[in-house]
């Protein structure tokens, strides 16, 4: 049932650690290849022989140890990774990755993997009401973390209430149903898109550019969620922070607004799909000064032209393709995303009001409104920039179905 994924299971130190054990025997009896960690806490509860035992690998509790192997440990972990249970989940873990804290090899693998982290958190009834506590899995989840609520009844220190740790059934129940609705959304196969992401930079001298606050993050969202419903995923991405999906067909990396077009346009024809997440640089430098530019007394004047509108210039050779667009605006969000639907001769547009919190640039939520080609809003709460994906990626779908 789980043949082929990679589950790491992460142990902190709570009463509620012998339960991993039976979660981890249970997950490995489903085929499923578990490495655990340890906390050195959860090692005063559970030996790691234990869990070697049942996983048939190397246990990992300590960051200073002699590695088994030449790769470093954490950062091959968090890659080969697909998918992270956290059972059970103490308050103080909770805390310091709400908090970003790496400072043992659990914490360090979960702070680097892309990979989803499922925690199932178990603690006193008082501490898991405490609202330092919900306000830290609230960040949390606001990040896209998943939890496995804690069951209420006795617990071992005799209180009775909230934050016993879940049935272990139930506890790979979640982990079951989680891999099986990712393995069934993949409505997408035998599609092609184009996305672009990210940032342009447009060169005023060797040193000095123009360009704007654009992570990327929407455009990989969308791009991981096109993958996973089994799409061909070409990205097309600006500077960033971010990891490249993984699944990808093609990876193209550009700097400037003429180079976001000129591989927009090369790559076209192979598309059935493009999604133009890319914030451009409307204007560039019209000169580019090869020397860096010396700082003077006066004033410096800096002039400057237009670029070519990318998603206007694609609209002019649609043909039969769709194509989206973004509109991130900070007045007259409506009016002006509207305006651009006829103009570029797009299917819909996303658009979002970058002065909302939640919204915009840098966060993992976005709020957005999608605007199709006949007039019709669609407004959604503040939602992961992941959900937010798949409701354009099923926008996308219907329009292709219709076709």
């Amino acid at each position: 049932m789980l043949s082929n994924t990679t589950i790491i299971v992460g142990v902190t130190g709570g009463i509620a650690a012998y339960k991993a054990c039976d979660v981890v025997s249970k997950l490995k009896k489903l085929n499923a290849n578990i490495h655990v960690i340890m906390t050195e806490s959860a090692c005063e509860f559970v030996q790691p022989m234990t869990f070697q035992t049942l996983s048939n690998n190397f246990v990992i509790n300590d960051m200073f140890k002699e590695p088994k192997t030449w790769e470093v440990e954490h950062i091959e972990l968090a890659k080969r990774a697909d998918a992270f249970l956290i059972v059970p989940a103490t308050a103080n873990f909770i805390g310091k990755l709400a908090a970003g804290i790496a400072d043992d090899m659990l914490t360090t693998t979960v702070m680097a993997t892309s990979a989803p982290v499922i925690i199932a958190p178990a603690m006193n009834t008082n501490m898991y009401t405490n609202r330092i506590v919900q306000a830290n899995i609230g960040a949390l989840q606001d990040l896209g973390y998943k939890f496995i609520e804690p069951a209420s009844g006795r617990l071992a220190c005799g209180d009775i209430g909230a934050g016993k740790l879940a049935d272990v059934d139930d506890i790979v129940a979640y982990v079951v149903d989680f891999f099986e609705k990712e393995a069934q959304v993949k409505d997408l196969v035998g599609r092609s898109i184009m996305i672009s992401a990210g940032p342009t930079i447009e060169a005023i001298d060797p040193v000095r550019y123009i360009t704007n606050r654009s992570s990327g993050k929407m455009g990989y969202a969308i791009a991981k969620r096109a993958v996973a419903r089994g799409a061909q995923v070409t990205l097309v991405s600006g500077k960033t922070d971010l990891d490249v999906p993984k699944g990808l067909v093609k990876y193209i990396n550009i700097e400037s607004a003429d180079d976001l077009y000129e591989n927009l346009v090369r790559e076209f024809e192979a598309n059935d799909v493009v999604i133009q997440s890319a914030a451009v640089a409307d204007y560039k430098p019209k000169s580019y000064s090869d020397k860096k530019i010396k700082k003077k007394d006066s004033d410096l004047s800096i002039e400057l032209c237009r670029n070519k509108d990318v998603a206007q210039e694609l609209g002019k050779i649609k043909g039969d393709k769709v194509l989206v667009g973004f509109a991130a605006e900070t007045n007259d969000v409506l009016e002006n995303a509207t305006k651009k639907i006829k103009k570029k001769n797009l299917d819909f547009i996303v658009a979002n009001d970058l002065t909302m919190q939640g919204a915009g640039f840098s966060t993992e939520t976005n709020i957005v409104k999608i605007i199709e080609a006949d007039g019709r809003i669609n407004e959604y709460p503040k939602l992961l920039k992941s959900e937010v994906g798949d409701i354009i990626l099923d926008k996308v779908r219907d329009i292709l179905e219709n076709k």
